[in-house]
């Protein structure tokens, strides 16, 4: 359970921060890159969810995903070393990438195939979505280069590879189920 009494504890005055598993890591850390960038996309997916409340499954769906996010967080900030911990650390498992692939396909059901790359906007919430996409995709990126150094979980790296994949498709399903899309003409502005 989690538990804040205090928001500032001053320990981090120092350019350091404290992972779940208690040692310290600089502030500009690569794993602390990764789960701050973790954090970033759950708060697009939250202003994506200012324009989604009448979109209820999907909200839904967005909602879930922004505790998702919470647990990915949580399993970034706890390294796997090897080492046997007091308590079960909290990881992402597979079934909540299956999750998010099932959601994928019911969402891209609604959708005509498309012709041409989509350009992020249309409506606000089609944009905030992309918006998180981008944010995911950076994370992704960073989770990768952390998996070079240090042990990410498989199911983790699955899981916000398939979150992007998310984000396009709801974004293009908030643009009145891709009728509102606005798509890439190659070279029109020449």
């Amino acid at each position: 359970m989690v538990k804040l009494n205090r928001i500032y504890t001053r320990t981090g005055d120092d350019g350091t921060t404290g992972l779940a598993a208690g040692p310290r890591r600089d502030k500009h850390d690569l794993r602390v890159e990764a789960y701050g960038t973790i954090d970033e996309t759950n708060s697009t997916v939250g202003l994506a969810r200012l324009h989604t409340s009448e979109m209820e499954e999907l909200d839904r769906m967005l909602f879930r995903i922004q505790n998702d996010l919470f647990d990915l967080g949580a399993d970034l900030s706890t390294p796997d070393t090897g080492e046997v911990l007091e308590y079960e650390p909290l990881r992402i498992i597979d079934a909540q990438t299956a999750r998010l692939e099932s959601e994928i396909d019911k969402l891209n059901a609604h959708l005509d195939p498309l012709r041409s790359f989509v350009l992020p906007g249309g409506s606000p919430a089609s944009a905030y979505l992309h918006l998180a996409r981008t944010v995911s995709r950076r994370a992704e990126r960073l989770m990768v280069e952390l998996s070079r150094h240090e042990i990410v979980g498989k199911a983790a790296l699955g899981y916000i590879n398939r979150l992007s994949d998310f984000l396009f498709v709801a974004a293009r399903y908030a643009n009145e189920k891709g009728k509102a899309d606005i798509l890439w003409v190659p070279g029109k502005n020449r």
